[in-house]
C-alpha cells in the first residue's frame, strides 16, 4: 500500500495537534510542515467530518483533537482518509482478469493487507506523535 499525500497530512497534522494544550490553527500545521495551507485545510475539513477533529470558528477559535490520541488507531485514520487500500484490484474483486478464478496470488495479496491492518490498528496516535520539544525545535529552524 502506498498512502496518498492527503494521508500523509492528516497524519501530521493529528500528530501535531495532539502535541498543543491549547487550539492550532491550520497556517502553523501548513507552516511546521512547510506544505500548502490550502491542503492542510482541506484534510482538517476531512478530519473534523469524521469526528477526529473539532474545528472551532471566530476569535479564539481554531482546530484541536476532538479525540484522545490514545482512543484512536493510524489504521483507522488511514482507513477514513484512504480511498482504495488495496495492494492491486483484484484483491477487491474480479475485475475482468482471466485468471481470477484460479488465482492463489489473489489470496496472498488479501492476507498481505489483512496483515498489515491489523499491525497498524493495534498502533494508537499517542504512540506516535512527537514530543512537543522536538516540534519546537523544529519550528525554531
Amino acid at each position: 500500500m502506498r498512502l496518498t499525500t492527503q494521508t500523509d497530512y492528516a497524519l501530521r497534522t493529528l500528530m501535531y495537534l495532539a502535541t498543543r494544550e491549547s487550539r492550532a490553527n491550520v497556517a502553523g500545521v501548513a507552516s511546521l510542515f512547510n506544505i500548502s495551507v490550502n491542503h492542510v485545510a482541506k484534510v482538517v475539513n476531512v478530519l473534523a467530518r469524521e469526528g477526529y477533529v473539532r474545528s472551532i470558528r471566530g476569535v479564539g477559535g481554531g482546530i484541536e483533537l476532538a479525540v484522545r490520541p490514545e482512543d484512536v488507531t493510524v489504521g483507522q485514520i488511514i482507513a477514513t482518509v484512504e480511498s482504495d487500500m488495496h495492494l492491486l484490484p483484484c484483491v477487491a474483486g474480479d475485475h475482468g482478469c482471466v485468471i481470477h478464478s484460479f488465482c492463489k496470488l489473489t489470496g496472498v495479496l488479501a492476507n498481505a493487507e489483512r496483515i498489515q491492518m491489523d499491525y497498524l490498528n493495534s498502533v494508537t496516535l499517542a504512540e506516535v506523535i512527537p514530543t512537543r520539544k522536538q516540534l519546537d525545535r523544529t519550528e525554531a529552524s
